[in-house]
């Protein structure tokens, strides 16, 4: 029987923009100071390329290095906090196979994952919350109301995790949180009429909102939890905003901050944590 207290990681995506690791690292520690319980900041993939100089000289670790190092040194229990939207295959593949190749290796270990962060079909109602303060806060006083608020993420083949931008949407319009009728829009899809679950490119959707409109204010609301290559300061959303508004001159677009900076995030962390660690 595994009596150890689990070793608790805080898992992301990844990314090769030091940005990205950044936040990891701020959420982690946020979250190690409500839970009380002490968390590691770790990516399924690509952190271990950023240069240690663009990380305070503190490498960034990678999921599969960091179960390894822990069970070499005894390790035998841990517990994964997801920071991902659904059930990506990143959750449902991906980690279950690292896991599987150390265990050949190890031997047993206890290895648990808390839900992600809008599990379906109950949802996160806290992530409606965060966003709809995230649009408020590019939506200025005395200033004419955005005509339509778009729903933007990253995009994927899995119905299972579309669905989440889909009732996050839903709960958006029908809470009335918004001045404005809300839409969807995905940075990545894959062609072919199978695919239309995942909904319409953000170019695409700019420039219909234009024809229809030529005149109008548009806010994007970010289901991004940080910095990558299409969220934050010069990534492709940015791009695609720039050209649409060159295109359309009289379209304005404005982008809300992301998922992983508003202080409820770390709320729904902290249940995750107390859901796993009792």
């Amino acid at each position: 029987m595994i009596e150890q207290a689990p070793r608790i990681l805080l898992v992301d995506n990844g990314s090769r923009r030091a940005e990205a690791t950044h936040n990891l690292r701020r959420i982690a520690a946020a979250l190690a100071a409500v839970s009380g319980q002490p968390i590691v900041p770790v990516s399924l993939l690509h952190s271990d390329q950023i240069p240690a100089a663009a990380l305070d000289g503190q490498p960034a670790h990678i999921l599969a290095t960091e179960l390894e190092h822990g069970l070499a040194q005894g390790v035998r229990n841990w517990c994964l906090i997801p920071l991902f939207f659904g059930l990506s295959r990143a959750l449902t593949d991906h980690i279950p196979q690292i896991c599987a190749g150390l265990r050949a290796r190890f031997g047993a270990f206890r290895c648990v994952m808390a839900d992600p962060l809008c599990p379906l079909p109950e949802g996160e109602p806290r992530l409606v919350t965060i966003l709809a303060d995230q649009v408020s806060q590019v939506i200025p006083p005395n200033e004419p109301l955005p005509t339509q608020i778009i729903l933007v993420d990253h995009g994927s083949p899995l119905a299972r995790v579309s669905a989440v931008r889909h009732w996050l949407a839903q709960r958006l319009a029908v809470r009335g949180l918004l001045p404005a009728p809300v839409s969807e829009a995905v940075m990545e899809r894959r062609p072919g009429a199978q695919y239309d679950f995942n909904g319409a490119l953000l170019t695409t959707v700019l420039d219909q909102q234009a024809v229809r409109q030529p005149e109008q204010t548009l806010v994007l609301a970010m289901l991004f939890l940080g910095a990558g290559r299409h969220a934050g300061a010069g990534g492709d959303i940015t791009t695609i905003c720039n050209q649409a508004m060159t295109r359309h001159p009289g379209l304005s677009v404005r982008i809300a901050p992301l998922v992983g900076e508003h202080p409820l995030l770390i709320e729904i962390l902290a249940d995750r944590v107390r859901a796993q660690v009792q």
